[in-house]
């Protein structure tokens, strides 16, 4: 089935960055896609989270998490994870692209491996779980499908989704079993809990599974083989193959110790035994040979190996002339001398002829004058690629290394090396007085996006211009950040001197909102407006508008003061809230006889009252 048709997220890009090509897997918790990265035109595995997980916080952590963990190993045998984010209600992470195949698939092809090409597999995955271990990390879920051959022959762990700090181990996971039922350690089963030891039990499993081309416990329910964890000992691989020698039986025994405490204490010490074990003529790398191809003879990634299939009945005996025969022991002779040549030449080539191998130094992290030192004091050559963004890693710093560190390269080889360039930030671009097609085109110059878009009144910027942005100009963001910017829609409307009712009507259908305060005042008449705030500037829609309504002037009573002494009669007149004017009559002695108005009569605030003075 074509999956641009039956695929949504086919064709689509992520983040603005990640376009998805093509589906390659789906899983329990996620889809797996491969995808460009637009940004350093190179192959990745996009795992994007299924749409009925998104909702469940749990279900995103332990997603997230996977990320976290992963991105804290730097290791040749460990898929890499470059990113993680959110697009439109898409969780994904961002991962190396391993062009091969599962060791699942390999089963589905070979059934078995031979003893020595079981542990060429085993080999380079404990190596990366013990990466894991000494930072703190256990998988929970190691088993053949997280296990990737490139094909190249690199071996690579995948999917630290399942993982957990081996300091919150103790803890259960809301009765939940985590991890696949067929490589679940009895303490997993029992008590919810894992550490280093569990996945010490799971590689074991997985060996027996890739000696004998079976789990060692079937059922018919998951609850069947969980019990057979716990309850029962893995027989020896030895009684479902024929070809094992006891001491890989041993390493199994021991790899799968119901105990937690009898089993080697992490896969470091793991792949310590199946080193002693290991027969000590073994070549590295993978000895997987694809079904549908050739053996490459002298491969130093390949062991080529007969038919795991029974070779069937011997060929009927033939008499033969033993005087037309040749000596078969000048025949063997040759055969010695020719193969001891080769192997001569093999060994000139990968030792101590121009082929010398060894492995990559680790400069992620470093200066780029540290990263030099280091590497042409071990006597490789550097070169730089074009310098990458990092949220992680200091400006002139080195990012990463082709090939990284740890990975096999030619004595006096060439290392590239990308350094950062810091974290991605992009200046938020002036957008002031702008329309806002244009000031979409120029943030999409600046790599960022329009976000909302939200409407106030401006006495300065025309309808239909920007009047700002938030973030404000000048402001540094990430990539693809969204920008709200306000567009004007010319002045504020001014309601000054209108009726309360009305001035409020017109607020309200400008999209403002309205608080009505009353205050006495005596120029402007009862129920007008005597005044606005905000009166102008920019003022966003939905803001509150403060009117002042006038309550027209204040009214006091007049109080009678006739008979009292002029000066007291003019201080309670002021005390009032009235103004006295005084008129003396000659030859009086300064009492008032008269005033007007007339004492308990009401007047507004500051009004005069006369006074006859005699």
């Amino acid at each position: 089935m074509d999956t641009t048709l039956s695929d949504p997220l086919v064709g689509r890009v992520l983040d603005g960055r990640y376009r998805v090509e093509s589906l390659l897997a789906r899983g329990g918790m996620a889809t797996v896609y491969q995808a460009l990265d637009t940004r350093l035109d190179r192959a990745v595995a996009l795992k994007v989270m299924h749409s009925s997980l998104v909702g469940d916080p749990d279900f995103v952590s332990r997603f997230i998490r996977e990320a976290k963990s992963a991105a804290r190993l730097s290791h040749p045998n460990v898929v890499a994870v470059y990113d993680q984010g959110t697009d439109a209600g898409h969780v994904f992470l961002t991962m190396e692209h391993v062009d091969g195949r599962t060791v699942r698939d390999v089963l589905r092809s070979r059934v078995r491996l031979r003893p020595d090409e079981a542990l060429d597999v085993l080999e380079p995955v404990l190596a990366a779980l013990g990466a894991a271990h000494r930072a703190g990390i256990v998988h929970r879920d190691v088993k053949p499908e997280n296990v990737l051959i490139a094909n190249d022959g690199r071996v690579k762990v995948a999917d630290f989704g399942l993982a957990r700090a081996a300091t919150t181990t103790s803890h259960h996971t809301s009765g939940m079993l985590i991890g696949t039922v067929a490589y679940l350690a009895p303490e997993q089963v029992e008590r919810g809990i894992a550490d280093a030891r569990s996945d010490v039990y799971a590689a074991g499993i997985m060996l027996y599974e890739l000696l004998t081309g079976r789990a060692p416990f079937v059922g018919e329910s998951a609850i069947a083989v969980a019990y057979q964890h716990v309850h029962a000992d893995v027989p020896p691989p030895s009684q479902a193959a024929s070809g094992i020698p006891p001491e890989i039986d041993a390493l199994v025994a021991r790899a799968t110790a119901r105990d937690p405490d009898r089993r080697p204490s992490d896969a470091s010490r793991f792949l310590a035994e199946l080193t002693r074990v290991a027969p000590s003529d073994r070549r590295p790398g993978v000895p997987i040979t694809p079904v549908d191809s050739q053996p490459a003879a002298f491969s130093s990634t390949m062991i080529v190996g007969p038919p795991l299939t029974s070779p069937g009945p011997p060929a009927p005996a033939r008499r033969r002339d033993r005087r037309k025969r040749p000596s078969r022991g000048l025949l063997a002779l040759a055969l010695v001398l020719l193969l001891t040549a080769g192997v001569a030449g093999v060994a000139w080539w990968f030792g101590s002829g121009p082929g010398t191998w060894a492995r990559a130094p680790g400069l992620v992290k470093m200066s780029k004058a540290a990263a030099v030192q280091k590497a042409t004091g071990l006597g490789f050559q550097v070169a730089f690629a074009s310098a990458a963004f990092s949220e992680n890693i200091v400006r002139d710093h080195v990012v990463t290394t082709d090939p990284a560190g740890g990975a096999r390269i030619e004595k006096g080889g060439l290392i590239t090396v990308t350094l950062s360039k810091g974290p991605e930030r992009y200046a938020v671009p002036s957008l002031r007085n702008r329309g806002p097609g244009a000031a979409e085109r120029l943030l999409a110059g600046s790599n960022l996006v329009l976000g909302k878009r939200v409407e106030a009144y401006d006495s300065k910027i025309g309808p239909g211009r920007v009047v700002g942005s938030a973030p404000k100009a000048g402001t540094k963001v990430k990539r693809s950040t969204p920008i709200d910017i306000v567009v004007s829609k010319g002045d504020l409307p001014d309601v000054t001197g209108q009726e309360v009712d009305r001035a409020r009507q017109t607020l309200r259908e400008a999209g403002l909102r309205v608080e009505v305060k009353e205050e006495f005042d005596t120029r402007v008449p009862t129920r007008q407006v005597v005044s606005q705030d905000p009166d102008g500037g920019a003022v966003r829609v939905g803001s509150t508008v403060t009117l002042v309504v006038s309550k027209g002037p204040e009214l006091v009573f007049v109080p009678r003061v006739i008979g009292f002494p002029v000066e007291q009669a003019e201080q309670i007149l002021r005390d009032a809230g009235l103004e006295p004017s005084v008129h003396r009559l000659p030859f009086g002695q300064g009492n008032v006889v008269a005033q007007q108005p007339e004492g308990g009569k009401q007047r507004p605030r500051g009004s005069p009252v006369r006074l006859a003075v005699l």
